[in-house]
């Protein structure tokens, strides 16, 4: 069954800065693995060496986060939208307004 996969900006250069692509799969776990098959470039930045997706991406399938569901075992229906969301870390670090850090 066909669905889209939405590729976040940053991941964009790593699937030929495409903003989403379709796929057949029958769960999120086939659908990414159809993603870096069609785009080598993106294993690195999904998986960790050991094959599982890194800590800092969370995926979702119509907005609901598949943690909560089945993972990467999560079945998938014709039209659904997965998106692929980095955490994002970080930040200025705090200073008080008289110029000093605090």
């Amino acid at each position: 069954m066909a669905v889209k996969v939405i590729i976040p900006t940053p991941l964009r250069p790593y699937a030929g800065k495409q903003e989403s692509v379709e796929l057949q799969a029958t769960t999120v776990g086939e659908a990414l693995s159809g993603l870096t098959r069609q785009f080598e470039a993106l294993r690195k930045h999904l998986y960790n060496d050991d094959g599982r997706l890194r800590s800092f991406v969370n995926v979702y399938v119509n907005d609901e986060d598949i943690r909560y569901l089945e993972k990467d075992q999560t079945r998938l229906r014709e039209g659904d939208t997965i998106s692929i969301v980095p955490s994002i870390a970080g930040g200025a670090p705090s200073h008080s307004p008289r110029g000093g850090s605090i």
